[in-house]
């Protein structure tokens, strides 16, 4: 893009790195001059190395595990830019934590995702740029704009380059029939729906699969990869009922506890990913392949600093 305007400024936590400094390069950019430490009784203290008076400062965050750790640095971040005399302090948070406590699912069950909006809020930022919410409607959480950015168009595209026949997009319970529909329609697919029965938190009962799947390749689709249970599972429920074969992608790999032993070992033929969350270093897992969202941020950074329209990414 070129850039090489100086009221411009990208600083990152210790969250997902890598992705920052992607997001600066591509709008050829440095990122910002910044130190994060923790002291003995491991409180957080950040120091900026340089001006960011009157800039419109973006801080890359993610906030992944440890949830509690990068949403306090990302506060922290906040306080020291706005005491420091920035512009505007706008959250990039590829992954917001917390987003599947949405709602009072049982009683006296907090609401957490509106109480990490609130802080957020609280803290001083201007803006917030995330990318598929679990729940769309916590953007209506902030009364700050949020800026809600889209990975289905980015995993469409890699499985419209691999040319597969015969193709059939699946929901892995009947929550995500929209995100389903849209990839089904940019792949010109029919889509298929598992109905499953969640017992318990992480726990994952597949009952039935509504539409036609048998001789298909499926490809599994969802927001969040967590502990693999249910996209396993539904693979599993889908090779059994007929399917091909089976592929499944997500925008957040979480992946934790027994996530990535499931996944090597289940029938998936391929687990695309995107990099919203950096996977830890010693992840090893042969069927997974991620793809980079940093192009499509520094684009939506570009168009937000340049006061241009966001939704035109998607058109």
């Amino acid at each position: 893009m070129g850039y090489r305007d100086r009221k411009l400024k990208i600083f990152t936590c210790n969250a997902n790195p890598k992705l920052a400094a992607e997001i600066a390069h591509h709008l050829d950019m440095k990122l910002g001059n910044s130190s994060i430490v923790r002291f003995s009784d491991g409180e957080v203290r950040i120091k900026l190395d340089e001006s960011v008076r009157g800039c419109d400062v973006f801080v890359v965050q993610p906030t992944s595990a440890p949830a509690n750790e990068h949403i306090m640095e990302m506060l922290i971040m906040v306080d020291a830019l706005k005491r420091a005399s920035a512009g505007s302090v706008n959250l990039v948070i590829p992954y917001y934590g917390y987003a599947r406590q949405d709602r009072k699912a049982r009683p006296r069950d907090p609401i957490t995702a509106k109480l990490v909006a609130n802080l957020l809020q609280v803290s001083g930022a201007d803006r917030v740029i995330t990318m598929d919410l679990h729940a769309g409607q916590i953007q209506g959480f902030f009364d700050i704009p949020v800026d809600h950015l889209f990975g289905g168009p980015l995993l469409t595209k890699y499985f419209q380059e691999k040319n597969l026949s015969n193709v059939v997009v699946v929901s892995p319970d009947v929550g995500g029939v929209t995100r389903a529909s849209g990839m089904a329609e940019r792949l010109g697919a029919p889509i298929a729906i598992i109905d499953k029965r969640r017992p318990d938190a992480n726990v994952a009962e597949i009952m039935n699969i509504i539409g036609s799947i048998e001789g298909k390749t499926a490809i599994m689709v969802d927001d969040i990869i967590d502990t693999a249970g249910t996209i396993t599972l539904g693979a599993q429920a889908l090779m059994d009922r007929g399917a091909k074969e089976v592929y499944a992608c997500c925008t957040h790999p979480v992946l934790s506890g027994p996530a990535i032993s499931r996944l090597e070992q289940s029938v998936l033929k391929e687990v695309v990913v995107t990099n919203t969350l950096a996977l830890p270093a010693d992840t090893k897992c042969s069927k997974i392949t991620v793809l980079s969202v940093a192009s499509l941020i520094a684009e939506a950074i570009d168009r937000i600093h340049n006061e241009e329209s966001v939704s035109k990414l998607f058109d």
